[in-house]
């Protein structure tokens, strides 16, 4: 079973000059504050370059943060990148925009391999059954390679791997690039509901403005994001 989160604030993302920068260079986060109620739903705008998937990738604990960061009432700022990568198994849901199936392994096997590094309890397989009919998938598919799925179908199981532990918290960074409109509404629909939990928390990450409708919360990395507005910056 999963540890228990210590809940040290309401939130389920607090940041307080929250600062970033890449070996040393010009930082390309400077966040003075910002926080997400839990259970919040949150669209996160902005252009390319202005620090969308590096602040997904801190709020994941893939990277490391240099200042304040809570994410579930955990500081990662105060954690190891072995501590980081446990606590992001056990309570955060990744959907990354290339997927990152195994390819050579079964939608299943994928599935075990994130309920293992999750230390997850239960049924994997009942549980992996439940999720793929959830996201109008065929039972059959748990058993063909990732690599032989369609788009769609791999990208409906990165889903069900990012919800296989029941996270708390679930990152979605721009995996609707590739489709038409008519498909991009019907994914953000179907990711709505197969992770509705009232205390989930959601952030979606996109360019497409079409999209902000779904979502109860709009952040833009522009007003966010310090080091946007400003043509240079302090190193490290």
């Amino acid at each position: 079973m999963n540890a228990p989160v210590t809940q040290l604030t309401g939130d389920a993302i607090a940041v307080e000059q929250l600062q970033f920068c890449y070996r040393c260079g010009p930082a390309v986060l400077d966040i003075p504050r910002w926080s997400v109620p839990r259970g919040g739903r949150v669209f996160l705008r902005g252009p390319s370059g202005s620090g969308k998937s590096t602040l997904l990738n801190l709020l994941a604990g893939i990277l490391a943060a240099q200042s304040h960061l809570e994410v579930l009432g955990q500081p990662l700022d105060a954690l190891s990148g072995r501590r980081r990568d446990r606590f992001r198994a056990r309570h955060i849901g990744v959907v990354f925009q290339q997927f990152n199936l195994i390819p050579y392994l079964s939608v299943l096997d994928n599935l075990r391999l994130a309920a293992h590094f999750g230390n997850s309890s239960g049924d994997v397989r009942s549980r992996s059954t439940e999720l793929v009919a959830r996201l109008k998938l065929d039972e059959h598919l748990l058993e063909r390679r990732a690599e032989q799925l369609s788009v769609g179908q791999q990208q409906r199981v990165a889903i069900a791997r990012a919800l296989i532990n029941r996270p708390r918290l679930l990152l979605v960074d721009e995996p609707t690039s590739a489709l038409d409109p008519e498909a991009r509404d019907a994914f953000v629909q179907l990711l709505m509901r197969s992770y509705r939990d009232v205390e989930n928390t959601l952030v979606f990450v996109s360019h497409d403005m079409a999209l902000a409708r779904h979502f109860s919360m709009v952040a833009d990395m522009r007003e966010l994001n310090r080091a946007w507005k400003t043509e240079s910056t302090d190193a490290c």
